[in-house]
């Protein structure tokens, strides 16, 4: 199933993108790192043509490689997420496909108001007095009329229950699974932020610490040597524990990037399939009106087809025999009047 083939596909990337993520604190100091909204990021690399990191899935523009930054709003709006963006991204693909439909929908409303018009002319009296042959292949012209209504009127339903109906129920509630997503983003992004700022108050508890040691230790109390060495002793204590907490609190921050980071990629490749899905669908409705639409010509030059035939028979000698022989007055001829 797709399901199982997503997970083995994630499964291949995460495992490929693991170094950076499961680096120890000590390991990610020693590397040139950028923040950006709470989240890590290493600097660009000196040389461009040869990046640190390497795309997820190269050459296929994937989502899950290219939305990991926050898009700055120009107008100064606060910044919008990747994911958000393919959030958006999908919801008007939704709308995208309402409007199809509300097309489609519409040129059913054509194609009935073209029908009843049709079959209305196809019982107009105009010209019905027409005999002879030619009075045949106008009767059947408007026969042809008749007919055409009754291709027109199927090709409408046929709109309606295999383009139009698919085009609307497709994904009902998509809007809700979106929702579902975006909440559980957000959520780890949240917990990224939190982590991040018990990291930075770690961080300055451990730099208020060791400032209150270098002070201790420069300072010289020959009078009360016991307990100065005391104070110094505690307050390394103190430094030591203050970056025990920090190292906690790094790593902490550590798994809630990487859990959000591993969610990312989760997510960003069912948005990815998704999107092929929608876009398969409506690619094989639309084929299929195309085909309704060639369907429909076959049928209306199959109507006319008797009245070709007809006007191929049309016989103004014969039509004339016919009317002379039923309207007939006289056969004798005037001739002149004798003395």
């Amino acid at each position: 199933s797709h399901i199982h083939s997503l997970e083995l596909n994630v499964i291949s990337l995460l495992s490929s993108s693991s170094s950076f993520l499961s680096s120890s604190p000590s390991d990610v100091s020693q590397k040139p790192l950028s923040l950006i909204n709470c989240v890590t990021f290493p600097l660009p690399s000196v040389t461009p043509d040869q990046p640190e990191q390497q795309l997820l899935k190269p050459n296929e523009w994937s989502y899950c490689d290219y939305f990991w930054t926050d898009k700055k709003d120009p107008q100064g709006t606060p910044s919008v997420g990747g994911f958000e963006v393919l959030l958006q991204k999908q919801l008007k693909g939704k709308q995208m496909q309402k409007e199809m439909a509300e097309f489609v929908r519409e040129r059913i409303k054509i194609e009935d108001e073209y029908s009843k018009n049709l079959s209305k002319l196809s019982q107009s009296p105009l010209a019905a007095q027409e005999e002879g042959t030619l009075g045949e292949a106008w009767a059947q012209l408007k026969r042809s009329c008749h007919d055409e209504a009754e291709v027109h009127l199927k090709f409408s339903n046929k709109l309606q229950c295999e383009v139009e109906k698919p085009l609307l129920t497709f994904r009902d509630n998509f809007k809700k699974e979106l929702k579902k997503y975006d909440h559980h983003i957000i959520d780890l992004r949240k917990q990224l932020a939190s982590r991040y700022a018990g990291v930075e108050k770690a961080r300055k508890a451990l730099a208020d610490r060791q400032k209150d040691l270098e002070v201790k230790t420069q300072q010289l109390d020959i009078k009360h040597m016991n307990k100065h060495e005391e104070d110094i002793k505690k307050a390394r204590r103190k430094s030591t524990q203050a970056g025990d907490d920090l190292m906690h609190n790094v790593d902490l921050y550590n798994r809630a990037q990487s859990k959000w980071f591993e969610e990312m990629v989760t997510t960003s490749l069912e948005l990815e399939r998704l999107e092929v899905e929608r876009v398969e669908m409506i690619r094989q409705n639309l084929r299929q009106y195309t085909t309704l639409r060639h369907e429909t010509d076959m049928f209306n030059q199959s109507t006319v087809e008797p009245v070709d035939q007809l006007l191929q028979s049309v016989d103004p000698a014969k039509d004339r025999e016919l009317w002379v022989q039923e309207h007939k007055t006289g056969e004798l001829r005037p001739v002149d009047m004798d003395i």
